[in-house]
């Protein structure tokens, strides 16, 4: 997840790409739609979208709920990275209903406070922001990710908008990559497909590391990887390979070339358009065929 390490990759890269990072961030302050800043869908549905409040063991979760306008079909939780809920993540919500899926964008930090917590185009290069971010993303852990993935899943179980005869998929980004593992893990009847794009910490030394929740699962995975995340800790990939198919599960898992810690959301300080629509399209592949 989002670290000093990252951090100081991420400050580097923005000091030698300035001109661009000025560019795209003086859109954002200018009010361009970041809706508009990422590609169209083709052939796009109608969608229906609803600000909802969903009962969790440790309170209520405020979270945005966005769907095809009529019809059922298959669910996907998401989880934001390390800046929460947010315009960035709702545009990516609407997109993936705009492509044919029921999709729940969760406030992570709900126990903190209700989203956004960090204003728009905030950036956590920013000390004050990263003060806000850092303390919510610190007080979650293995235990508050199940918890939460239960309730999020069972409450779209009870959703006209979603066909519970589908697999349910889940994304997450950053700090979300562990909870895209423990939510597969947890219910491993319902989820059928996981993505995780420049997820941290999948596999470690740690006795609760998410890898080892692999054999418990039932799920497709798209795992994609930033450059400077495997330059930090080589060794996960190939982890994540082998445990992967030791279970038989089907794991995409690539290194995304030219990529930095952050690369997918459209308000990312690194933000990479060309590999993160390449992310979005072996995302939606893997969606087609894990929860047909």
């Amino acid at each position: 997840m989002c670290d000093l390490d990252t951090l100081k990759d991420s400050t580097a890269f923005l000091n030698k790409n300035n001109e661009f990072s000025r560019r795209q961030f003086g859109a954002l302050s200018a009010g361009v739609s970041l809706a508009m800043m990422l590609p169209a869908v083709a052939n796009a549905q109608a969608v229906t979208e609803t600000e909802v409040n969903i009962t969790t063991p440790d309170g209520q979760a405020d979270c945005y709920f966005v769907h095809p306008a009529s019809g059922a079909t298959a669910a996907v939780v998401v989880w934001p990275d390390i800046l929460g809920l947010r315009p960035a993540f709702r545009a990516m919500g609407k997109r993936l209903a705009e492509s044919g899926y029921a999709v729940l964008v969760v406030n992570p930090f709900y126990r903190n406070a209700k989203a956004p917590v960090v204003a728009e185009g905030a950036s956590f290069q920013d000390e004050t922001t990263r003060g806000i971010v850092m303390p919510m993303a610190q007080a979650l852990n293995a235990d508050t990710h199940v918890t939460d993935a239960k309730a999020f899943v069972a409450w779209l179980d009870q959703q006209a908008a979603v066909d519970t005869s589908r697999k349910i998929g889940t994304t997450g980004y950053c700090m979300g990559g562990p909870m895209v593992m423990r939510t597969a893990a947890a219910i491993p009847e319902r989820v059928g497909a996981g993505g995780t794009f420049h997820g941290g910490g999948l596999a470690t030394d740690a006795e609760n590391s998410p890898h080892l929740l692999i054999p418990t699962m039932k799920a497709s995975f798209l795992i994609a990887i930033a450059v400077n995340d495997d330059e930090t800790d080589p060794v996960a990939k190939e982890t994540l390979k082998t445990t992967f198919a030791a279970n038989k599960l089907s794991a995409e898992i690539e290194v995304y070339t030219g990529t930095m810690h952050g690369w997918c959301p459209p308000d990312s300080a690194v933000y990479n358009e060309e590999q993160a629509e390449h992310a979005w399209t072996r995302m939606l592949a893997l969606f087609e065929t894990a929860l047909a």
